[in-house]
């Protein structure tokens, strides 16, 4: 049974998105779709920002985006040319975690994504998440929704993509109850499996905050297989 998994390029996510890739035999970036903004007129979203464990406490960490392109798809989403935010994050990463445990290994591996010259928000996402997936042992095969041809919306449009990959099940995060229509996957010959992801604490306990970005767990548990 060929498990497929759906989800937004977000920008270096938290543990639970690299444990569905994991789960899954085939995992589709969902990057045809709006490009999601928080309040009116906000820009900021899962897509361009993540929590980071910042001077003790969970706190923003992410990259401009250009605003006139905000507006369209995910896949059209341009960073700002701001030529310096490369180096800030870089910076906020060494002075907030420099005495972590795997920090010189950790970094090894971010500062190069980091440094990504790509314009295209996408692209930017996209590559570190193939790239931190590949060096935590995920052997997962990657699709993106704009390869697809995709028509429809909502649940039809994740029953689609997991047709159009060859898919026979498709895994949903936990909280997916209320926004999607579970009986079309039944109904649409689709077995309907649940993440049911539960984070566990990692690295110290005195200083662990969840729901934080990948980077704080590289930076405490080091590179390793997941």
């Amino acid at each position: 049974m060929t498990l497929c998994a759906i989800h937004q390029p977000n920008f270096f996510p938290w543990l639970g998105y690299f444990d569905k890739i994991k789960r899954a035999d085939v995992f589709v970036f969902m990057d045809d779709v709006d490009y999601p903004r928080s309040g009116s007129g906000g820009m900021g979203s899962w897509s361009n920002r993540v929590k980071l464990d910042i001077q003790g406490n969970a706190q923003w960490f992410g990259c401009p985006v250009d605003k006139k392109t905000g507006k369209g798809l995910i896949k059209d989403v341009r960073i700002s040319r701001d030529a310096n935010w490369r180096e800030k994050a870089l910076r906020t990463l060494e002075m907030n975690y420099k005495k972590s445990a795997y920090f010189d290994a950790a970094i090894a591996v971010i500062k190069p994504l980091l440094m990504n010259p790509t314009e295209s928000l996408s692209d930017f996402n996209t590559h570190a998440i193939q790239v931190l997936a590949t060096s935590l042992g995920v052997q997962t095969k990657f699709f993106w929704q704009s390869q697809l041809n995709t028509k429809t919306s909502s649940t039809d449009l994740l029953i689609e993509i997991c047709k159009a990959v060859g898919a026979e099940a498709y895994l949903a995060g936990g909280g997916a109850a209320g926004y999607q229509e579970d009986e079309k996957f039944e109904a649409a010959g689709l077995k309907l499996v649940f993440q049911n992801y539960l984070p566990a604490p990692y690295g110290r306990d005195d200083v662990f905050i969840p729901g934080l970005s990948i980077i704080d767990y590289l930076m405490r548990e080091g590179v390793s297989e997941l």
